[in-house]
C-alpha cells in the first residue's frame, strides 16, 4: 500500500544532522520510504491512503544499539545494599553480581525469559524504539546462550520491531571454568560460536575486554573466530581501565566499541580510521556514579561517529527509557541534543551494521519513523521521562497505542 504522510516537519538526520524539512511530505510503499521532501515539491501521487500528521515533528524510529534485555532474576536488592554501604566485592562474595544473574538466567525457561524480556522491550518501544540490539552473555554455556539468542529472535517475530542478536558469550567467566579463562575462550571459539552461527542465531559477536573479564589477547581469539564465521564484531572496552581494547576493535573493523570512559586519543584515531562507532552508555555511568567521562573532544576532533544506547541490564543500567539516555548524554557527557538524537538514529544504525537501511529519513530506507507532538527536536532530550504524545510507524504501518 502506498501511503502519503503530510502536514509535518521532518528532522531527517541525514549525515547525523537535524537536516530539517519544514512542511514535509513522506510517501511510503512496500515498507520503504519512496519519497520525502517539502510538500510543495511533491508531484501528484496515487496513494491508497493519506495521513494528516497535524504538523508533528517526524524523526527516524529510535534505535537502541546496546542492550542486555534478556535475563533472569532481579538485582534491585543489590542496588539497595550498595546504597547502604555494602561493597561490590562483598556482594560478589555473597553470590551476587553477574553470577546471580547467570544462575537466574540458567534456571529460567525460554518462555519465562521471553515474558520478562517482552515487558522490558515494550517499555523501550513506548519511547519510540523501532530497532533494538539484544546481547546474550548471561548463559555462559552453549545451551543457555542458545536459549537467550532464541528469545532475541522470538522478540523480533512477535513484536513489531527489528532485533539484532549479538553473541556475548565472552562476557564473564562461568563458574565451571574458574581459573581457566583460556580454556573457556577455546570453548567459545571451537564449540559455541560455530554452533550458534550455524543455527542462524547470531548477527554479531561481542566480548568484554577488561581486567575483571577477558584480556585483549583472549578477545582477539574470539574476533578471529568471528571473522572466520563471517560475523562482524563489537566490543565492551575501556569502561573501567585502559587496555586499548577499542584500538583492537578498530583493527578488526568492529562495528562499534562501547563504554569508552578510559579510551585514549590514540584509540580515537584508530576508531576513526576504521569507521568503528563509539557507543556511549550514560545509564551505566550514572547508575554506578562514575567520574571518568568519555573523551568527548577527542572523539569529535577525530570524527568518530558517536552513538548512545540504554545498556539495559540488571546490574549496572536498569534503564527502560532510551529518551532518558538522551538527556543523561546531554547533561553528563555534554552532548548537544542534535548529537544525542543522531546517536540513537543515524549512528546507532551504523553501530548495528544497518546504516544503509535504517537511521535516517531518506528514499529507499525502511519506513520506520515517529511523529512527535513536540515544539522542536531538542524536546526529545529535554523532557525527563513521561510518555510524549507520538505516532509510531514501523515499515510504513502505524502501530496502535
Amino acid at each position: 500500500m502506498r501511503t502519503l504522510w503530510q502536514h509535518c516537519h521532518a528532522a531527517t538526520m541525514v549525515d547525523g544532522r537535524y537536516a530539517i524539512i519544514e512542511d514535509a511530505a513522506i510517501v511510503t510503499c512496500a515498507g520503504l520510504i519512496e519519497w520525502i521532501g517539502p510538500r510543495s515539491e511533491l508531484r501528484p501521487v496515487e496513494a491508497e491512503r493519506t495521513v494528516d500528521l497535524g504538523y508533528a515533528w517526524v524523526t527516524p524510529g529510535l534505535i537502541d544499539c546496546h542492550t542486555h534485555a534478556v535475563f533472569g532474576g532481579n538485582r534491585s536488592g543489590e542496588f539497595e545494599q550498595r546504597l547502604q554501604g555494602v561493597s561490590y566485592a562483598e556482594i560478589a562474595a555473597q553470590g551476587g553480581g553477574i553470577a546471580s544473574t547467570v544462575r537466574a538466567t540458567r534456571a529460567a525457561s525460554e518462555d519465562e525469559l521471553f515474558a520478562s524480556a517482552r515487558q522490558r522491550v515494550q517499555a523501550l518501544m513506548r519511547d519510540g524504539v523501532t530497532t533494538l540490539e539484544v546481547k546474550s552473555g548471561y548463559g555462559l554455556d552453549l545451551a543457555n546462550e542458545r536459549k537467550m539468542l532464541r528469545v532475541a529472535r522470538r522478540l523480533a517475530d512477535e513484536l513489531p520491531l527489528a532485533v539484532r542478536a549479538t553473541c556475548l558469550a565472552a562476557h564473564a567467566l562461568p563458574p565451571e571454568y574458574a581459573g581457566r579463562a583460556d580454556d573457556y575462550i577455546t570453548h567459545i571459539c571451537d564449540e559455541m560460536l560455530p554452533a550458534l552461527a550455524a543455527e542462524g542465531l547470531v548477527d554479531a559477536v561481542d566480548a568484554f575486554c577488561e581486567h575483571l573479564a577477558f584480556s585483549p589477547a583472549q578477545v582477539e581469539r574470539v574476533f578471529i573466530k568471528a571473522h572466520e564465521l563471517g560475523l562482524p564484531v563489537k566490543l565492551h572496552a575501556e569502561q573501567l581501565s585502559s587496555l586499548h581494547g577499542s584500538s583492537l576493535a578498530a583493527r578488526y573493523q568492529a562495528l562499534s566499541a562501547d563504554h569508552l570512559e578510559f579510551m585514549t586519543e590514540e584509540d580515537a584515531i584508530a576508531m576513526a580510521a576504521a569507521g568503528t562507532v563509539a557507543v556511549l552508555l550514560p545509564g551505566a555511568f550514572y547508575f554506578l556514579r562514575e567520574t571518568q567521562l568519555p573523551p568527548m573532544e577527542a572523539l569529535r576532533r577525530h570524527g568518530v561517529k558517536i552513538a548512545l544506547a540504554s545498556d539495559l541490564n540488571p546490574g549496572t543500567s536498569p534503564g527502560l527509557s532510551l529518551r532518558l539516555m538522551l538527556n543523561i548524554g546531554c547533561t553528563l557527557f555534554r552532548m548537544t541534543p542534535e548529537e544525542a538524537l543522531a546517536g540513537v538514529t543515524t549512528y546507532a544504525a551504523t553501530a548495528l551494521g544497518l546504516g544503509d537501511s535504517h537511521g535516517s529519513l531518506e528514499a529507499g530506507k525502511v519506513a520506520d519513523f515517529v511523529a512527535w507532538q513536540i515544539e522542536r527536536p531538542a524536546d526529545l532530550a529535554y523532557w525527563l521521562g513521561g510518555d510524549l504524545p507520538k505516532r509510531v510507524v514501523r515499515r510504513g504501518h502505524e502501530l496502535s497505542n
